[in-house]
């Protein structure tokens, strides 16, 4: 699979459809085992027959579902397996609406499952990875954690996180143990008819990506070792820019004093 030749087990979650079941499938077809992990068992079963058929390896279904912390657990404790090599950190949920006119529950279920999940999961296969000094965590953001204008607050932020929290990361562990973000920008899965938002028929075709090819791109720059994947950018320098100016803000990040253009003036 990468440039550090990973061929243990993979566990995939929200693997039952969309981006977790093309990857399910490529690494499949790549000769990994896989665990697959959603909520719906039918449709884990049925993807699991059909790939075992067409590709001939071991695949494990397992379901839960992420939002509740006893079926985390499970999810979590078989990360612990030492055939298990790679995470792919991908179960995920939108939600459409002004913030104001958001149901508060949903919203805390869209954090439970964007942001706590990810977060447990991936330190679980940390751990793990790290006794072994091996292994791939890839983390699936979204470009709208890079733009506010898109008016998505709570999604957006959850989104946001996952990519700062992979570059972490990056500084935290291994060089043996691969990291990326994917940022896919609209791609055409379920999450657009499972967020109220009207479904991915009402977005400008020029905007929207099919699954596979994201899929295929994120593979590819996970191939190359990039930390972070956006399918959709052309020229990879775009992002370096934008990294490089953010990072020219730290050394003034945090000083002694106010900077000067704070200074209240004695009045005269």
């Amino acid at each position: 699979m990468s440039k550090q030749d990973i061929r243990g087990a993979a566990l995939v979650t929200g693997a039952s459809s969309g981006i977790g079941a093309a990857y399910a499938d490529r690494l499949a077809r790549a000769g990994h085992d896989l665990v697959l992990v959603a909520r719906d068992t039918a449709r884990l079963e049925a993807l699991a027959a059909r790939l075992k058929a067409e590709t001939g390896v071991k695949i494990d279904i397992l379901t839960a579902d992420l939002t509740r912390k006893a079926d985390l657990a499970k999810v979590e404790a078989r990360l612990a397996d030492a055939a298990i090599d790679i995470l792919i950190n991908n179960a995920g949920v939108s939600l459409a609406g002004a913030f104001v006119e958001q149901d508060l529950d949903r919203v805390e279920s869209m954090i439970q499952l964007n942001v706590v999940s990810v977060t447990r999961l991936a330190h679980a296969a940390a751990k793990a990875f790290a006794a072994r000094d091996r292994g791939a965590i890839v983390n699936i953001s979204s470009v709208v954690g890079l733009a506010p204008e898109l008016q998505m607050p709570v999604y957006g932020a959850t989104k946001a996180y996952v990519t700062y929290f992979t570059q972490t990361l990056r500084q935290q562990l291994s060089p043996n143990i691969q990291l990326q973000a994917v940022l896919p920008g609209a791609t055409r899965t379920e999450i657009w008819d499972r967020s109220g938002s009207g479904g991915a028929e009402a977005l400008d075709p020029n905007m929207l990506m099919e699954v596979d090819d994201l899929v295929d791109a994120a593979l590819a720059g996970f191939h190359q070792g990039e930390l972070i994947t956006i399918p959709s950018l052309p020229d990879p320098a775009d992002f370096a820019a934008y990294d490089a100016a953010r990072a020219k803000l730290l050394p003034n990040l945090s000083r002694n004093r106010p900077a000067a253009r704070y200074t209240v003036s004695e009045p005269a």
